[in-house]
C-alpha cells in the first residue's frame, strides 16, 4: 500500500510540475502592454515619441529610433541605449501618474566628448567612468512634475544611480548599481 501512495504521489508532483512549466510566467507587465516615451531634446530641439515595447517586447525599429535620437549630438556617435533604462523612466513616469515627455539634457556621450565636459570644471560632476558612455544613463526633467518629486520616484525604486541636480534642474537616472548624490 506504501508503495502505491507513493506513486501516486510522484505522479501527483510530476503533473503538477507540468502544469506549472506549461503556465505562462508573467514579469508583471501585461503582455499586450505597449510602452510608449516621449522626449523633447533641449540641445536640438527635436522630438520623438515612440513605442518602444509591444506585446511585451521590445520593438527594434523603435530602439534604432531611440539611439539615434539620444545620440552624442556633439560628435553624431551612436550606441545602443540600455532597454532597461527605457524601462527605469518608463516606470518613474507611470509611478508619477504621468504621460508627460521628458525634457533629455544629456544622453549618450562618447568619450571625446565626456573628457571634453571633464575637462571644463573638475567640479562639474562629469565622471571619469561614466554610465553615460555606455548608454545607460540619462540626464532629464519631466515636464510639469517637480524634479525634486522625479528624484524622489527614481530613489524609491532602487533600479539604479539617482543623482539630483538642483541648480540645472535635472535629474539623472542609469542602471548601474544603486547610489545617489
Amino acid at each position: 500500500m506504501r508503495i502505491l501512495r507513493n506513486r501516486k504521489s510522484r505522479i501527483s508532483a510530476i503533473l503538477g510540475l507540468a502544469l506549472v512549466a506549461l503556465t505562462p510566467v508573467s514579469k508583471g507587465n501585461v503582455p499586450s502592454e505597449a510602452r510608449e516615451l516621449s522626449f523633447y531634446h533641449t540641445h536640438t530641439g527635436k522630438r520623438l515619441e515612440v513605442t518602444y515595447r509591444k506585446d511585451g517586447k521590445y520593438v527594434p525599429a523603435a530602439l534604432n529610433e531611440i539611439n539615434n535620437f539620444l545620440s552624442d549630438f556633439r560628435t553624431g556617435d551612436i550606441v545602443d541605449i540600455d532597454p532597461e533604462l527605457l524601462d527605469f523612466i518608463y516606470d518613474v513616469r507611470a509611478k508619477l501618474d504621468s504621460d508627460a515627455t521628458y525634457q533629455v539634457v544629456s544622453a549618450y556621450r562618447s568619450p571625446k566628448t565626456n573628457e571634453m565636459l571633464r575637462g571644463k570644471s573638475e567640479s562639474s560632476g562629469v565622471a571619469k567612468k561614466s554610465q553615460h558612455m555606455l548608454g545607460k544613463a540619462i540626464d532629464v526633467r519631466l515636464e510639469g512634475v517637480d524634479t525634486k518629486l522625479l528624484r524622489d520616484t527614481a530613489l524609491a525604486m532602487k533600479r539604479g544611480g539617482v543623482g539630483y541636480y538642483e541648480a540645472s534642474d535635472f535629474v539623472h537616472m542609469d542602471t548601474a548599481r544603486v547610489r545617489s548624490w
